[in-house]
């Protein structure tokens, strides 16, 4: 399967550039010129690494990183910027950029820089154990079935547990409730016609304790999906 890169740049000029060499490259490659609809592509497209400006228009690159952070996404992202100061490459990094290259780039370099962020996240997720699962400050351990959220644990029955399960397996996708009771309780259940409701209000009650935020969100006529606050 091709690897997806996504540029987010407000230059016409730099996105269209980038566009055909990543394409040549092998890349499915997808474009925004705002940091908006890049975000929104982030959720829909799911890239594999995201390219992105610094300086744009209503919402700039630093405030793009920092959303797509707080969303749970660990997408690795490369910063553009026309900036050559320690400050500005600071910033980023902290934000949680993965890389800064400074503008004019060469395109030979920013091609590397995209295959090593590429390399780097394929390496994690072969080590990435597959018994533990993390969504934002939320922690399930398959071998203990113990579940923490902001380091407090909660105590959930086995269909709640099962519940959250699939959801951390599925992070940012909306799930349909139809999907739902095939995963959990299979296609010959024969009960209470709204038990999913029923174990999503109790799952909701014990995930948002101690003023935690919601983070299992109702898409109105799709399902349900987990994600940070809406």
């Amino acid at each position: 399967m091709r690897e997806k890169i996504l540029v987010i740049d407000d230059d016409e000029k730099i996105t269209s550039m980038l566009r055909r060499s990543l394409a040549f490259e092998g890349y499915t490659v997808f474009t925004a010129n705002h940091g908006m609809d890049g975000l929104k592509q982030i959720l829909e497209n799911e890239p594999d690494t995201v390219v992105l400006d610094v300086m744009m228009p209503q919402l700039d690159g630093w405030e793009v990183v920092r959303r797509i952070r707080e969303g749970g996404s660990d997408v690795p992202v490369l910063m553009l910027t026309a900036k050559d100061e320690v400050s500005d490459r600071v910033k980023g990094l902290d934000l949680g950029a993965d890389d800064y290259l400074v503008k004019p780039f060469a395109l030979e370099e920013l091609l590397a820089r995209v295959r090593v962020l590429l390399r780097r996240k394929a390496a994690d997720k072969t080590e990435q154990p597959s018994n533990k699962l993390q969504y934002l400050d939320t922690f399930m351990d398959l071998d203990t079935r113990e579940v923490y959220r902001g380091g407090q644990l909660i105590e959930l029955t086995t269909k709640e547990f099962e519940l959250l399960h699939l959801f951390l397996q599925n992070p940012r996708r909306v799930l349909s409730r139809d999907v739902i009771m095939e995963k959990i309780w299979g296609y010959d259940y024969s009960g209470e016609s709204n038990v999913l409701e029923v174990y999503i209000a109790l799952l909701r009650q014990k995930t948002e304790e101690h003023g935690h935020k919601r983070m299992i969100q109702t898409v109105r006529g799709a399902g349900y999906v987990l994600r940070g606050e809406g």
